[in-house]
């Protein structure tokens, strides 16, 4: 049985199903203002290896991942820009799916966007208002935490114990909250509507929803009440998670049964970041100029809940095993087929179900290799060995390649020229090579070494 670290009892315990042979996931989506950042990468990635799990397990995974293309930054953004919202938020989204294809995240079996649920929200809003769990003021509609007996389950602190406000996306510094915690359901907006400033009617006035709601309509409607699981990234846990929650339970609603939250991406200092490896400042651009393997593999071998210090020696290192496991993946080819050793699958089950333990997994993968060539040298039996490796990688999502494309001198010029122009500090020539050999099938790495390719 999966056991997982659950956020709200700050223990490890079985992730308990409410419908046997069926898992219910909502994992906090992006809110699509510009491009993926490597934190967003380390969210999905974390997420995709565990739904990807539990289907090789053998279980249904429903996942509902949201989009949130109606927010502060959004507006700022089209704002300073002058130009419509919606003109944002679709190209930002279609960014979003084309960086998540490029590491290969399978998409969501859901895919809600807020603006498809405020009439939902206003309903929502308005059963708070009549439970006096929310109240009206001049600027908004606030919900009432200390209607909440347990608030603050997912902060680890009481009432009392907190700081005021949510973060920049509530309204700072209202006079007429009742208590310094509150936060807002409903956003008024007293001009009217643009293209780059939009707003929907309300019984207590035109405006737009606040973040927090959204997510509480879209995980209910579409997988009940008491669903398995709620994920999203350490720096949600307080107060979006904790505010979702409070609105459910104070509708008597049955909310998440488990919660897990992932770890940050941190600098050399320790320090939350989002951008890094270079001229790396997107998983797009990661996609661009790395093996996008690498960035699985990278959390593979470190554990969800973990802080990752990503730099250029990490990703190297990455690279470089997974030339490794693809030199074997090559090798093994020629092996004959055979069922999976059981010893080894089992190993490999049970440390995923110990709370995810991918680091243990993977050094199954690699012990499992080095056995797998040893018996291969000495002519031993080599295929139950290569075909449990292909399966554990198989249900962590590691893609290997068996190559079989010869590179020909001409492509073998161009990576020379290419790592010469990047010798050169002529990066606008490396990328234009790099776009020219990808356009022609090529993956493109290049590390400290250089630069090689492949199919």
């Amino acid at each position: 049985m999966l056991h997982l670290y659950d956020t709200a009892t700050r223990s490890v315990r079985e992730l308990a199903l409410r419908e046997p042979g069926k898992v219910s996931i909502y994992l906090c989506g992006p809110t699509v203002y510009g491009p993926a950042h490597l934190g967003h990468g380390r969210a999905t990635l974390s997420y995709d290896i565990l739904r990807r799990f539990l289907e090789w397990s053998g279980l249904d995974v429903r996942l509902v991942s949201n989009i949130t293309d109606i927010e502060d930054k959004i507006i700022e953004r089209a704002t300073r820009e002058n130009r419509p919202w919606k003109d944002i938020t679709t190209k930002c989204e279609s960014m979003w799916f084309r960086a998540m294809d490029g590491i290969n995240v399978q998409r969501p079996t859901d895919v809600p966007r807020a603006t498809e649920y405020v009439d939902q929200m206003v309903e929502l809003i308005s059963e708070l208002i009549a439970a006096d769990s929310a109240y009206v003021t001049d600027d908004g509609v606030y919900m009432d935490v200390e209607s909440v007996d347990d608030y603050g389950a997912l902060a680890f602190q009481t009432l009392d114990d907190m700081r005021a406000g949510g973060g920049d996306r509530e309204v700072v510094g209202a006079a007429q909250k009742r208590h310094p915690s509150d936060f807002v359901l409903w956003k008024f907006k007293a001009d009217e509507p643009t293209e780059s400033d939009p707003s929907w009617p309300s019984p207590w006035g035109a405006g737009r929803p606040g973040w927090h709601s959204e997510c509480v309509v879209m995980s209910l409607d579409l997988l009940g009440e008491g669903f398995d699981l709620h994920c999203g990234g350490q720096d949600l846990r307080f107060p979006h998670h904790e505010n979702e929650r409070a609105q459910a339970v104070a509708l008597g609603k049955t909310f998440a049964n488990h919660w897990m939250h992932n770890g940050f991406v941190v600098d050399a200092e320790g320090e939350k970041m989002s951008k890094s490896i270079g001229n790396v400042s997107n998983l797009l651009d990661l996609i661009e100029h790395y093996d996008p393997r690498a960035y699985r593999l990278v959390l593979l071998q470190s554990h969800y809940r973990s802080p990752v210090k990503l730099g250029q020696s990490m990703i190297d290192a990455a690279v470089s095993a997974l030339a490794g496991l693809d030199a074997f993946a090559a090798r093994a080819s020629k092996v004959a087929a055979a069922e999976p050793d059981s010893g080894i699958i089992d190993a490999f089950r049970v440390a995923m179900e110990d709370d995810l333990d991918t680091p243990k997994a993977m050094s199954i993968v690699f012990e499992t290799v080095r056995a797998a060539n040893t018996a291969i040298d000495g002519g031993g039996e080599a295929g139950p060995l290569v075909a449990a490796v292909m399966e554990i990688c198989s249900a962590i999502g590691l893609e290997l390649s068996a190559g079989g494309d010869d590179v020909d001198d001409d492509v073998t010029a161009k990576a020379a020229a290419l790592d010469q122009a990047r010798a050169d500090k002529d990066f606008a020539a490396a990328d234009a090579i790099r776009s020219e050999l990808q356009a022609d099938g090529w993956t493109v790495e290049t590390t400290k070494d250089g630069t090689s390719v492949r199919r």
